[in-house]
């Protein structure tokens, strides 16, 4: 990357800016940082973050944009930032919908920065606003960080609708009860239910159910077109994080005594106990229940 001055494999046409220096040296990236943007996959991240702690200034900001849940122990991203870096840095959350590809080419987002500290919400706001990238923000990190975890799982069921050809007809309704579920989770953890309806819930939610940049939802059609998770995986560089959020999620909800029907049959077809027509008919076959409640 550094003699190219290109991202080759993610962003091949997207030259980097002059100031951009890259490194694989945590300390020299680290050394006098303000602001720290943790982009890692979920499954990284502890680790990263443990070898990055030395190298890291206190009173940094780290900005997390990793939309996931750490298999096992169930944590958001925030939290294992805050057991690995302590209190003397202050936690940021990025979430929305947005592309990468789109962002790149400074193409207009909106997205929300969450944080418990308000004046590292307005200090990420002012440093990362340009006139094609917008902050809203919230002091509802559970929300945010749910709902960006659990909208790749819809995404992967959205796929699957799509691949096997059943209609706009099943798409529409599979996000609203998508976005239902997230939102059931997302309460039963501590969030409000109105961050669901915003850019971190239900604006990503839409983007990664029906954009065709979305990689979960890929994954989902190739599913549907009978295709195993492995051969999926194995034809792709891009990280689906919905796979490993499906088994944590549904632990989540088992832990808070929710349910997530949806969750439920993608975690059964990435299992391979089922396929896509017995899990459309065993959803479409629960008892009867009231929209709201």
């Amino acid at each position: 990357m550094r003699a190219r001055g290109v991202n080759a494999p993610y962003l091949p046409d997207i030259p980097f800016p002059p100031s951009l220096r890259v490194t694989g040296d945590l300390a020299e990236a680290l050394a006098g940082s303000e602001f720290i943007v943790a982009a890692v996959p979920s499954h990284g991240t502890r680790d990263i973050l443990r070898r990055a702690a030395p190298h890291i200034p206190g009173g940094s900001i780290v900005v997390s944009a990793t939309k996931g849940l750490e298999q096992g122990t169930l944590f958001r991203v925030s939290e294992i930032i805050e057991q690995e870096l302590g209190e003397h840095v202050q936690v940021a959350v990025l979430s929305g919908p947005s592309f990468g590809a789109e962002l790149a080419r400074e193409l207009p987002t909106a997205v929300s920065i969450a944080s418990r500290h308000a004046d590292a919400v307005a200090r990420v706001q002012a440093e990362f606003k340009t006139a094609y990238f917008r902050l809203y923000g919230t002091d509802d990190v559970v929300g945010v960080e749910i709902g960006g975890a659990l909208k790749n799982v819809i995404a992967i069921a959205t796929g699957v609708v799509e691949g096997a050809g059943l209609g706009h007809n099943a798409v529409a309704g599979l996000v609203t009860r998508g976005l239902a579920e997230m939102s059931r989770l997302a309460c039963a953890a501590g969030a409000r239910r109105e961050t669901l309806a915003g850019l971190s819930g239900l604006g990503d939610l839409v983007l990664t159910c029906t954009g065709a940049l979305s990689r979960n939802r890929r994954v989902g059609v190739e599913l549907a077109r009978g295709r195993a998770v492995a051969d999926v995986l194995a034809g792709t560089k891009m990280v689906a994080e919905g796979i490993r959020t499906t088994e944590a999620a549904l632990a989540l909800a088992a832990r808070y005594g929710v349910e997530l029907p949806i969750a439920a049959q993608v975690g059964e077809l990435l299992a391979g106990r089922t396929d896509p027509n017995t899990a459309l008919c065993d959803l479409m076959l629960r008892p009867q229940r009231a929209e709201n409640g």
